[in-house]
């Protein structure tokens, strides 16, 4: 799989979608094209369990459709897999013979197991969170996984999805309070048959486009200012008050909800409902949204049977972080360089007593360091600007989002200025007591870059010494250190904030020669 294009025909029992993906080892996994159409297959099938004539004419357009689509594409593969309407059809056989005659296409059934399993695979290979419970919500199958460390424990796929549950529960175009109690009471008694659900205490991560949905209308609600809700955290208490706010509104006046799909009107009080029943099981009090589900999970297993050591489960932002680094040609070798910089200088500072030590606040700086500037690939007279802006509005995997504006404020450290301006828009989602370590820590990076100005990897070490006089830096280089010396020179007032002293640069060279 060194590169290739393979295209996923996702037949679900609500949607159908085209998704085109492309991989290489530098770059890894990127999705470059995503076409849906709402085909609700799910009410095609009859009282008898088959699915009827006009369902499987529909299918068949559908896909006739998606095929045309697919002969303007540079493809090398097409894999078409279907979920639950097609596989709770008791005429399944002649509907996958009829497909392959009329459209040529050969259709995979996902066993209730191959499709919980695939969730499974894309949320621990892009989330950050070791333990958890999934849920994957379709038309007419809710997957249920729990996985803990990152291992998988046990899966379960229930027969009914947001469709089905409409069908059910919902007579009119709004769901009335005892329709949501019937509904609530009966998705609870269904999750509560499976003993190692309940009361696991952990978080639920949501799958599919429901999850995503209301995910967009809380971040709506609350003028979220992060882009992306891949990996956007909600509290249980959100979850409530969406479901209780919602369920007062017509079909029309949920269509004009902001963040909600005109489509999924209809079924988000279902699928609200359905994830407050288990997070009440669970007794979860976090719920996340991830954008990867089983279209993802299908090529990342794919990945792992030929190329096992190009994804870790347990390394995902460093998995991601590498091929944003790849994305904007980022030298790794000075990456690294600049990484053993910035660490040195901070242990040295936690050392003289300058700065707390912390963890969490080094492992931030290295990763902050991996990325320092990558906006230069853009523009490097204004790469701080694009730096801050590509990190607060990408979805990073393995990264959430507080997590993700951390590294941006840190990556694209400037200037004392030019960090007021950038936190500005998120001073109401993190403390200003943060904010001043997270500026200390670009201040330590910004140095650390002048400390390689010469783009040669010459500084070797370096260490403090404080006094009574001020602090004392020995640089030790191998080779001529006049740019370094220039930049850092420049670059010192940072750390003379940090020590509020004045700061002594020494570089010491390998045959012993110093100078101030």
């Amino acid at each position: 799989m060194k590169k290739q294009k393979t295209a996923i025909l996702d037949i679900g029992s609500n949607t159908i979608r085209l998704v085109i993906y492309s991989y290489d080892e530098r770059r890894g996994l990127r999705e470059f094209e995503n076409i849906k159409t709402v085909a609700r297959l799910r009410t095609y099938i009859q009282t008898n369990g088959e699915m009827s004539e006009e369902g499987i004419e529909l299918l068949q357009k559908i896909l006739l459709s998606f095929r045309q689509m697919l002969d303007d594409y540079d493809v090398q593969e097409v894999l078409v897999t279907a979920t639950a309407a097609v596989r709770q059809a008791s005429n399944q056989n002649e509907i996958l013979k009829r497909m392959k005659k009329e459209t040529g296409l050969d259709i995979d059934v996902l066993t209730e197991e191959e499709e919980a399993y695939f969730g499974f695979v894309a949320v621990s290979h892009s989330v950050p969170t070791k333990s958890a419970v999934t849920i994957d919500i379709g038309g007419g199958s809710t997957e249920i996984t729990y996985f803990k460390e990152k291992k998988l424990q046990n899966t379960h796929s229930f027969p009914f999805g947001v469709v089905s549950l409409k069908q059910h529960f919902m007579q009119g175009d709004r769901m009335t309070s005892v329709e949501k109690e019937q509904l609530a009471l009966f998705t609870e008694a269904q999750f509560r048959s499976l003993p190692w659900l309940n009361g696991l205490k952990l978080p639920v991560i949501g799958i599919g486009g429901s999850a995503r949905n209301i995910a967009q209308i809380d971040q709506q609600r609350k003028e979220y200012p992060f882009s992306s809700v891949h990996q956007y955290k909600m509290k249980v208490h959100d979850v409530i008050t969406l479901s209780d706010t919602l369920s007062d509104l017509s079909i029309e006046e949920l269509k004009k909800i902001e963040g909600l799909s005109s489509d999924r009107a209809d079924i988000i009080i279902p699928a609200l409902e359905v994830f407050r029943a288990l997070m009440k099981v669970v007794k979860s009090e976090d719920f996340m949204f991830s954008g990867k589900g089983l279209r993802e999970g299908i090529m990342l297993n794919r990945i792992l049977q030929t190329h096992p050591e190009e994804l870790n489960k347990h390394e995902v932002f460093k998995h991601s972080s590498e091929t944003l680094a790849a994305e904007y040609e980022i030298n790794l070798k000075e990456a690294r360089h600049l990484q053993f910089l910035a660490r040195k200088i901070y242990l040295e500072c936690v050392k003289n007593r300058i700065i707390e030590q912390s963890p969490a606040n080094l492992l931030l700086l290295e990763r902050a360091a991996s990325l320092f500037y990558l906006g230069e690939y853009i523009d490097a007279d204004s790469a701080s600007q694009h730096t801050f802006y590509i990190l607060t509005n990408r979805s990073i995997d393995g990264l959430e989002h507080l997590d993700r504006l951390r590294l941006a404020l840190v990556a694209s450290y400037k200037n004392k200025d030019t960090f007021k301006v950038y936190a500005a828009p998120f001073e109401q989602w993190i403390e200003k007591g943060e904010l001043k370590s997270l500026r200390e820590l670009g201040a330590i990076l910004k140095f650390a870059y002048g400390l390689n100005g010469s783009k040669r990897s010459i500084v070797n070490d370096l260490s403090i010494e404080s006094s009574q006089d001020g602090v004392r830096m020995k640089i030790f280089v191998s080779g001529n250190a006049m740019a370094e010396e220039y930049q850092a020179g420049k670059q010192k007032k940072h750390l003379e904030r940090l020590c509020k002293c004045e700061v002594t640069l020494e570089f010491v060279m390998k045959d012993g020669d110093s100078h101030d």
